[in-house]
């Protein structure tokens, strides 16, 4: 399909339009910094051993990147983020970052943090979604042994259990409050798990609307299949689907993994299959709109703008309850804002937790934002059009 170009992502003073000078510059510095890779790699890596030996580094990485990247160190600190995003009708969901402890407290820590999100987005619009992340409730080694079919211990089997249960509860809560939920995407081989609890939870609370959303990543080469078959499950046990769709996040890990295995890479092969894959599944989600709920998670100009027409195509409103629009807080901003501007539904991911237990996430983003070819030139070249523009008034 033509994509004509509805909506336009390089309108840099509405997509800018919620930072003022100084966080404009900042953003500046931020991805002049990612858009060397030799100078990122040396300052995060410097971050790391400042944070590992106590070193007072955590003021610094507090008014850069966190303040770039996230909304606060608890849900409190982050209403202004909240807020500032809501004035222009980008709703929020708060994503509890912190990568801690592994332990049976440590899970039920995080289950309880996410159950605190639920309760800010209780009849809050600017709060539309909670999400959470199943490593962050159970042990990966647990899910791995699920998968692959191997006899449990008895303490694996309760850990099992308790991890099933951290999810209802997270669910029933979202049903209760009408906040849908989303279920983070995790790595192949731990992935089949996830998805059986998701949609035991989906027939339990998709009944009336969609409460409960699954991840595709649409980088593996199962993806779609696995997309067509939740749907047809949902179908014949009539309950609606919720779907977030991204590209993926674990590509180098997943091809090290099935190298190292002697397995087939589980990616496809180059980014036009992934592509193609992702914008398939877009235009699957819109024909079958009655039953599916969709999230756009993409930094992908033209899969946004593809999604849009899709809209258009089927007489769907912009803001159709039923689709949503995400990229994660400080990242494409362009997309986001010039979206929301135009009436769709948009909200972004706005991490939050204890700025040591969140660095692991904002080295992911450097590096992310280094590796994508071009994102961190393409958001630097419209940051530089804004500074450019306002300096011009």
């Amino acid at each position: 399909m033509e994509v004509k170009p509805g909506i336009r992502f390089d309108d840099t003073q509405v997509a800018f339009s919620y930072k003022s000078d100084r966080e404009l510059r900042k953003a500046n510095f931020i991805f002049s910094l990612v858009n060397h890779p030799f100078i990122s790699s040396v300052a995060t890596g410097l971050a790391k051993l400042g944070l590992a030996l106590h070193l007072p580094v955590k003021g610094l990485i507090k008014v850069t990147v966190f303040e770039h990247f996230c909304g606060g160190e608890t849900i409190d600190q982050s209403d202004k983020t909240i807020q500032t995003l809501f004035q222009f009708k980008v709703g929020t969901i708060l994503d509890y970052s912190a990568e801690g402890e592994h332990t049976e407290s440590g899970f039920d820590k995080a289950k309880e943090e996410v159950l605190k999100t639920l309760n800010k987005a209780k009849g809050n619009p600017a709060i539309p979604f909670c999400v959470f992340k199943a490593t962050g409730l159970v042990n990966a080694e647990v899910l791995e042994k699920v998968q692959a079919k191997e006899t449990l211990t008895a303490e694996e089997t309760e850990a099992f259990e308790h991890f099933h249960q951290r999810v209802e509860a997270i669910c029933k809560r979202g049903h209760e409050y009408g906040v849908p939920v989303l279920i983070d995407a995790e790595d192949s081989w731990i992935q089949n798990p996830i998805d059986e609890v998701a949609y035991s939870m989906m027939k339990k609370y998709n009944q009336e609307k969609t409460i409960v959303f699954n991840t595709f990543q649409m980088y593996r080469r199962d993806m779609l299949d696995n997309l067509r078959n939740a749907f047809h499950s949902a179908a014949m046990h009539n309950y609606y689907l919720g779907v977030k769709m991204v590209r993926g996040a674990y590509m180098e890990k997943e091809a090290e993994r099935a190298e190292k295995m002697n397995y087939p890479n589980p990616i496809h092969p180059n980014k036009e299959a992934t592509d193609d894959c992702f914008n398939k599944g877009l235009a699957f989600c819109i024909d079958n709109k009655q039953r599916i709920s969709l999230m756009c998670g993409s930094h992908n100009e033209y899969s946004n703008q593809y999604l849009a027409v899709l809209m258009e195509k089927h007489s769907m409103k912009n803001n159709d309850p039923r689709v949503w629009f995400a990229q994660l807080m400080g990242m494409s901003d362009n997309i986001s804002f010039n979206l929301a501007n135009a009436g769709y539904n948009v909200a972004k991911y706005v991490p939050y937790g204890p700025v040591e237990l969140v660095m692991p996430y904002l080295i992911r983003r450097a590096e992310e934002n280094t590796s994508v070819a071009g994102q961190s030139s393409r958001e630097l070249t419209l940051i530089r059009k804004e500074l450019k523009r306002r300096r011009g008034q």
